[in-house]
């Protein structure tokens, strides 16, 4: 093999790597434009009412005396300022992207992420963590199967013996 045919990843530069696997490089990513960001900005908006409306609901109590609800309070409002200020500011914004393919990415962590959320309190902390693990390494990392299912038990595992033996936290569990 030639030096000219021999392909050391590790010196080509990341766009071509990026371009052979067919990722869009961000300078060359589709823009979405000021109409996503207000877009953008509403979601936000809304997100923070709805975390103000919740926490309100358990009480924010007092400088002196926090209660459940305290912090989540102060963190929506945050949000919600965040939105507002993406609100007005996101229409001169350029750097926004398309939704793509590659978004989808993005949907079904976020979903498996909510699922492995409701699946703990019913079936323990295994099962949904390494499922959790799973469907993030093949799926979305693009490993192979053996690794996948290899990492994704050793991780498990390790935070089994880390949270749940050695801090005994109270984690909902079946072993």
């Amino acid at each position: 093999m030639t030096p000219a045919e021999h392909r050391d990843e590790d010196t080509l530069p990341d766009a071509v790597l990026a371009a052979e696997d067919g990722y869009i490089p961000d300078e060359d990513a589709p823009r979405a434009g000021p109409l996503a960001n207000v877009g953008a900005a509403v979601v936000v908006i809304a997100f923070g009412a709805f975390g103000i409306i919740s926490s309100l609901s358990l009480g924010i109590g007092s400088a002196a005396g926090p209660s459940a609800g305290t912090w989540p309070f102060a963190i929506s409002v945050v949000i919600t300022l965040l939105g507002i200020t993406l609100l007005f500011t996101g229409r001169r914004l350029q750097d926004a992207e398309k939704f793509t393919r590659q978004s989808a990415a993005v949907i079904v962590g976020v979903v498996s992420l909510v699922g492995a959320t409701f699946l703990l309190p019913v079936i323990g902390f295994e099962i949904p963590s390494f499922l959790l693990l799973l469907v993030w390494m093949k799926f979305l990392g693009g490993e192979s199967w053996r690794l996948s299912i290899v990492i994704g038990a050793l991780i498990t595992a390790a935070f089994y013996a880390i949270f749940l033996l050695a801090l005994r936290v109270p984690l909902p569990h079946l072993f």
